[in-house]
């Protein structure tokens, strides 16, 4: 049924939790805001990081933008790091790869920080293509994204529909694979919330890595 296979990075692939949320902290207190324990601040892991400090603290414009630096100020040097890949990933990708998949990772994140994670975990070679959002914004959401990933490898409408399925941990991930008629997997282990992925759609949802890896086995176009 499918041949490319897009995924999200943070919380799909490598549970970036404390990175994310240690960078956020770090930027409320620069911009002088109270910071929260880590666990409140994962609701910032997935969407593009505008967006999360728009919505959870009501930081716009100017401000926003020095909240964005500031968490790129901490980030860019530890936060990528402080990261780990799930159990069984790399397996997953040399099997799914060995099974004749066409891989992509399809990031809200920006690029230049895919690639050093990715790299950094030995997982950047499993990948065709390398998709994230750029530093001034203009790539930021999850659609932007996908879109980007079909320009590269060059899918028109119809083979997109019939033959790439997006893999993500939120409802983004959900949402953007709907915005282009894609069917998704939307995976449990990372950070959605209870019945997030299944309310948002997802065609199949899975709770493990192995189960992500039995699945697009099973599902692979012939």
């Amino acid at each position: 049924m499918y041949r490319y296979v897009l995924f999200d990075l943070d919380g799909t692939l490598t549970d970036s939790r404390e990175g994310i949320c240690k960078s956020v902290q770090y930027a409320l207190v620069k911009v002088g805001r109270p910071a929260p324990e880590l666990k409140e601040l994962e609701c910032f892991i997935g969407p593009p990081l505008k967006t999360s400090f728009r919505e959870f603290y009501n930081i716009v414009g100017e401000e926003a933008d020095r909240a964005v630096a500031f968490y790129r100020e901490r980030y860019s040097d530890v936060g990528k790091y402080e990261n780990m890949p799930y159990e069984g990933i790399a397996d997953m990708l040399q099997a799914v790869r060995d099974a004749g998949y066409i891989l992509a990772v399809a990031s809200s994140k920006p690029e230049l920080y895919v690639e050093d994670i990715l790299k950094h975990f030995n997982l950047y070679d499993y990948f065709h293509h390398v998709v994230g959002s750029d530093m001034e914004g203009k790539r930021g959401e999850k659609e932007d994204v996908i879109e980007e990933v079909f320009r590269r490898m060059d899918l028109d409408e119809t083979k997109r529909k019939e033959l790439a399925i997006m893999v993500g941990d939120r409802h983004f991930d959900i949402n953007g694979a709907k915005h282009f008629g894609l069917d998704s997997v939307g995976v449990t282990y990372g950070f959605a919330k209870d019945n997030e992925l299944t309310e948002a759609g997802a065609t199949y949802v899975v709770d493990t890595v192995k189960e992500l890896q039995e699945l697009l086995l099973r599902k692979k176009a012939d």
